[in-house]
């Protein structure tokens, strides 16, 4: 175990970002070596949020990283600039990427929903997908470890364990996602102009939301044949937060109490995972700046069908702090350090 983890953070000055330098600079483990951009250069990262009090590096430009004086480097960057940056950097330096360069297995999948080229394909099956409650034991045998979406988080989290235990059906489940708008990261007002964000809820990437791709993946891989889930996202007039609401129909002799007993037992030794009393909803409030997803698990009228819901913070569990979350299992280090 390392006493001191020397760090690089690349995209330091987005929503991201920030909220990734907030968590680390509080790491008791980590020294922060580098803070980069590619605006902004010789600014002090507290110009861009008050909150963080310690002293901190100038932001520089990713090419003036002396790579002797890092460990591993955190990639908070629009989708194809870490594809670049990981043929650069030696091997022995661990990549946790936050963008969705490593998500996809498939390179012409990645092509068809992100319309680029990958640069460095050839790294694709060296890479792991961690939500860390599920590959925790297989983290440490990669050098580049690839966070998932916001979206895919909350939906994999309640879902996986149901499907490993073949109680749903795969063929008939429904998510509809609801998110503040920071997930559409800084340039959201340019992105979503043509919406009033702040006093309205706007469904967008209607039956095409990149996530699908992520989602369909992983959902297939543990069910072992191909699953195309029905999900539809909204943003919402708040800064952060996910709310999914997923409809599933159970496989026949499933009732609601048995996905909610399966999930229990499962999540069991996942600090971060938390389920409420059964039949009992749930709100973004409940997790709001905090690295915990919280499930909920109810009734519908109608036997067979249950409804799950399942809340996270966008740019925690979602985001910045599943990556500190891994980067915690791979150094061996307690997985709740810096993010209690």
């Amino acid at each position: 175990m390392k006493d001191s983890l020397k760090i690089a953070v690349a995209g330091a000055t987005g929503y991201t970002g920030i909220e990734l330098v907030k968590i680390l600079s509080r790491h008791p483990k980590v020294k922060i070596n580098y803070l980069c951009a590619q605006k902004s250069i010789g600014k002090s990262i507290y110009s861009f949020d008050h909150s963080i009090k310690k002293k901190l590096p100038k932001i520089s430009h990713i090419s003036k990283i002396n790579w002797k004086n890092v460990d591993a480097l955190f990639t908070a960057l629009p989708n194809g600039e870490a594809q670049k940056i990981v043929t650069k950097i030696p091997n022995r330096i661990k990549l946790f990427d936050l963008s969705a360069d490593f998500r996809l297995k498939n390179k012409k999948l990645y092509k068809k929903w992100y319309g680029l080229d990958h640069r460095s394909s050839e790294l694709i099956n060296k890479s792991i997908y961690s939500i860390t409650e599920f590959v925790r034991d297989k983290l440490k045998n990669y050098n580049i470890i690839s966070c998932p979406g916001c979206y895919p988080t909350s939906i994999q989290i309640p879902l996986v364990p149901l499907i490993k235990e073949n109680m749903i059906d795969v063929n008939n489940i429904i998510i509809d996602s609801k998110s503040g708008y920071s997930g559409a990261g800084k340039n959201v007002k340019k992105k979503f102009s043509f919406k009033n964000l702040f006093e309205s809820v706007s469904a967008y990437g209607v039956g095409s939301h990149r996530h699908m791709a992520e989602i369909d993946q992983e959902l297939s891989k543990y069910s072992k044949k191909k699953v195309s889930v029905f999900f539809t996202p909204h943003l919402i007039p708040m800064f952060r937060g996910i709310l999914s609401t997923i409809y599933i129909k159970t496989n026949k002799k499933y009732k609601a109490k048995n996905l909610y007993d399966a999930l229990k037992n499962y999540h069991k030794k996942n600090f971060f995972v938390k389920i409420e009393k059964f039949n009992k909803a749930i709100g973004t409030g409940d997790v709001i700046n905090t690295n915990f997803c919280k499930l909920a698990v109810c009734e519908d009228r109608t036997r067979n069908r249950v409804i799950i819901i399942s809340a996270l913070d966008n740019l925690i569990k979602g985001a910045s702090g599943q990556a500190v979350q891994n980067m915690n299992v791979v150094y061996n280090f307690n997985e709740t350090l810096g993010l209690k």
